[in-house]
């Protein structure tokens, strides 16, 4: 589908850029629905809720000791710092608190101490993210450091993004249980970077982190069992945060700087939403409303779902394809776009 078949209004509709942009108009509704209010019971209660499921995984890792029932709380752990990398992303995009030194502050004592992983490289790379999602040198989510994302991505693949692209839809979620370690293992290698603002802060509580971690499992049990809990506690836990990421824009419009996009059908035409109700909520962490989030980054939790009704209105006015699909269906997109981006590649074996 052609850029002049998603973005051509299919009626006339009134033209709001006489008194400002499509999105400037849009989020006039927004605003005076009251969607940017914070919502502070709201982060208090799931914080809470969050931090006690930390808390009790680790009792019951005491509790058990030498059992291999201990591998049922490594998976049940894998959700639980998947919820905690959904805490330090509402953070970052200070959904929580207005103030920038307090976003920033419980942003890296999350991030970095409870989950391992680099708050001040994942903000760098998460804002270039934001800025121009799915382009194709902009956007370092589609880089092809491993996986291609476009036929022009596969066609100029070398090395290693050559040789899985080959396969990469049935490689993706096997490649996802890895992404734990792989965030970790970036965020290392970023400390040194001058991208950095707290390079010190950040490693002490990195390292914090795997001292507390790796140590904690090798101290309570036997070291084979330590491996395993760590293994399916790694693998589960990529998995999912993948699952919950990987819907939101594989597969959907990939752009290149040759096309011409206004702020709001960046946004709209690269993103997907995922349908479900309150179960896909909370385990998505509000991120099945990807459109709204891309739009209103600040915007809490809460108030995405109403907001998704009044943007996706917004996009019926101006004949702008707005799309939304279920959980499963969305990998099944996903996946698909994948094995066609890597059709060439696999023509020339």
């Amino acid at each position: 589908m052609t850029f002049e078949a998603l973005v051509t209004p299919a009626s006339p509709v009134p033209d709001t850029r006489e008194t400002g942009s499509d999105f400037a108009a849009l989020s006039r509704r927004i605003s005076e629905a009251g969607l940017l209010d914070r919502r502070p019971l709201y982060y208090t209660v799931r914080f809470t809720l969050v931090g006690l499921s930390l808390v009790g995984g680790v009792a019951a890792v005491v509790a058990l000791g030498d059992s291999w029932a201990q591998l049922l709380v490594a998976a049940a752990m894998s959700v639980v710092f998947g919820q905690i990398a959904l805490v330090a992303h509402d953070l970052a995009h200070k959904q929580v608190f207005s103030s920038r030194r307090a976003s920033e502050g419980w942003g890296i004592f999350v991030a970095d101490l409870l989950l391992g992983m680099s708050y001040g490289w994942w903000m760098n790379k998460h804002n270039r993210h934001h800025a121009n999602p799915n382009h194709e040198e902009k956007d370092p989510d589609v880089s092809p450091d491993i996986l291609v994302w476009s036929k022009r991505q596969a066609s100029a693949a070398k090395g290693l993004p050559r040789f899985v692209g080959k396969h990469q839809s049935r490689l993706f979620f096997p490649l996802l249980m890895l992404e734990g370690p792989n965030l970790s293992y970036n965020s290392f290698r970023a400390l040194n970077k001058p991208t950095m603002k707290r390079p010190v802060v950040e490693g002490t509580l990195l390292v914090a982190h795997f001292v507390l971690y790796l140590g904690g499992l090798f101290l309570l049990l036997p070291p084979g069992l330590a491996v395993a809990f760590i293994v399916v506690h790694q693998a589960l836990f990529g998995l999912y945060l993948g699952s919950v990421f990987a819907p939101n824009h594989k597969g959907m419009t990939m752009v290149t700087s040759e096309d011409q996009l206004d702020f709001l059908r960046r946004q709209v035409l690269t993103s997907r939403n995922v349908k479900g109700g309150a179960f896909i909520d909370a385990l998505m962490g509000g991120l099945n409303y990807q459109i709204e989030h891309h739009l209103f980054p600040s915007m809490p939790t809460p108030a995405l779902r109403k907001a998704q009704l009044i943007t996706e209105q917004f996009c019926a006015e101006l004949g702008v394809s707005y799309h939304q699909t279920g959980l499963i269906a969305s990998h099944r997109e996903a996946l698909r776009h994948m094995r066609a981006i890597g059709e060439p590649i696999r023509l020339e074996f």
